[in-house]
């Protein structure tokens, strides 16, 4: 799930989506957004639920209790935030396919880094930016990978 602002109004300037590009954005954010998690676990009572800043993950055992949820949570978000869900962004998915999250695929027992950050990466690492970049391989398995940059150096 990621959000967006359609209206194009305040600071966004006519560009859609939540600006989350420092660290007082993603504040502001997770602020912004404390009440809609009060919603989600208090009043739709839903037991696996993550957020961090725009991207949030929701867990279930029935596609149906999902489909379900989505109405309340598009009109609690339009109504109380003026927020909308990303069209191409949500979707329903089986646990084995992977859940995209904060830049990594999770599957039932590893997490590996998303394709298009992994992409990125390769195309950027250099001397000032590796000891970051290995830094986030450390959080999935991204052993090829690791050693992959460490040759370019």
């Amino acid at each position: 799930m990621q959000l967006q602002n359609p209206s194009g109004e305040g600071c966004f300037q006519g560009k859609v989506g939540l600006p989350i590009g420092n660290l007082t954005s993603q504040l502001f954010a997770n602020v912004y957004l404390g009440a809609f998690d009060h919603f989600v676990k208090d009043e739709l009572r839903v037991k696996y639920y993550i957020r961090y800043t725009d991207d949030a993950v929701i867990l279930a055992n029935n596609p149906a209790e999902l489909r379900w949820l989505l109405p309340f949570i598009e009109q609690w978000l339009w109504s109380e935030r003026r927020l909308t869900l990303h069209p191409n962004k949500t979707s329903i998915r089986k646990l084995g396919q992977g859940i995209d999250f904060l830049g990594y695929v999770t599957l039932p027992h590893h997490r590996v880094l998303r394709t298009k950050t992994k992409r990125r990466m390769l195309k950027r690492v250099n001397a000032v930016n590796m000891p970051s970049y290995l830094g986030l391989l450390e959080h999935c398995n991204g052993h090829n990978l690791r050693c992959r940059i460490l040759s370019k150096s």
